[in-house]
């Protein structure tokens, strides 16, 4: 590990938490079972990949899928608050996950012109932006500066599973706030609402919800970015309002109708996809803007999500 890297990560997260990020990644990589939430991580099963390859193509779907991930889906989702303040009704927050920009460079050029025309208020990010979960960064930050140049400020992010720490400073040079078990103030006018993120809690497990909603008043209205759904429940008792996540990719793979094979996540399947409800916590799982393991999707579109946040009384 470079010591200037080491001490500009210390600089910018806290001894603590930049030793013990960078420690894990060392320890596992790349592990194909144990360690994080699930045991089984086919992320890390290389030959598995060339399977899956092999048998699509044989089954003549291989060039179908391959092409539909480049047919992004825009997807519009609503959530009413009461307590919204007047100044953020119709407060806009584009939503993109689970790039991995290095998979596919076709498919960064499809995204690039498809979120040029958008309009919102800000855009959020929930992890994984680069294809492998260990190995040279390189490449992945390249693609991520392509995406970041047609990006509207301010943009907010999270890492996720397949990212390596050593990502955020030369992430945080494009202009990306990285929020890591970190919160921050959005303001309009005199009122404000409050934006938080935590650091991967699928695979490195360096989540920390108290520290991340440590500052936010309990009458604010608050949105947690998280790379996997599956914090959902620690989410709504610590008093979250909205959650927006990725991880899953909706399945990726899907029998008709959407149906998932698999989501890689340790929570019900309600969470695999689209807007759900846990007592009072608003989330939405997006099913990601990029592919993994293969670059094929099939009865699963990769989708750029638009929330629109209305007071109680706003119609759709």
């Amino acid at each position: 590990m470079d010591q200037n890297i080491l001490q500009t990560l210390e600089d910018r997260l806290g001894r603590i938490h930049a030793r013990q990020r960078l420690g894990i990644e060392e320890d596992h990589e790349p592990r194909i079972f144990g360690g994080g939430i699930n045991f089984f991580h086919p992320e890390n099963w290389y030959s598995i990949h060339a399977l899956i390859r092999y048998t699509l193509k044989a089954t003549g779907l291989y060039w179908r899928g391959r092409n539909n991930t480049l047919k992004y889906r825009i997807v519009e989702n609503t959530i009413h608050l009461p307590h919204l303040p007047d100044e953020f009704n119709g407060y806009t927050m584009l939503h993109l996950t689970d790039l991995h920009v290095d998979m596919y460079p076709e498919a960064v050029d499809a995204l690039i012109e498809k979120i040029k025309p958008l309009e919102y208020d800000i855009c959020v990010m929930t992890g994984d932006y680069r294809a492998q979960t260990s190995g040279p960064i390189d490449a992945a930050m390249a693609g991520m500066e392509r995406v970041v140049k047609h990006l509207k400020a301010p943009v907010f992010a999270v890492l996720g599973n397949h990212d390596s720490i050593r990502m955020v400073p030369w992430l945080e040079t494009l202009g990306i706030n990285f929020l890591l078990n970190e919160s921050h103030q959005l303001t309009q006018g005199d009122a404000s609402i409050w934006l938080a993120g935590i650091d991967d809690a699928h695979y490195f497990r360096v989540d920390n919800i108290e520290r991340t909603a440590f500052k936010i008043p309990a009458d604010a209205v608050s949105i947690l970015l998280s790379h996997t759904p599956e914090i959902y429940k620690q989410a709504a008792h610590a008093g979250f309002d909205i959650m927006f996540c990725g991880h899953t990719h909706g399945g990726q793979i899907c029998l008709p109708g959407g149906i998932p094979i698999t989501l890689d996540s340790k929570c019900p399947r309600r969470l695999g996809a689209g807007r759900w409800q846990y007592r009072n916590l608003n989330g939405y799982t997006s099913a990601g803007t990029g592919t993994c393991i293969v670059n094929v999707r099939l009865n699963c579109p990769p989708e750029i999500t638009l929330h629109r946040l209305y007071t109680a009384a706003q119609d759709q």
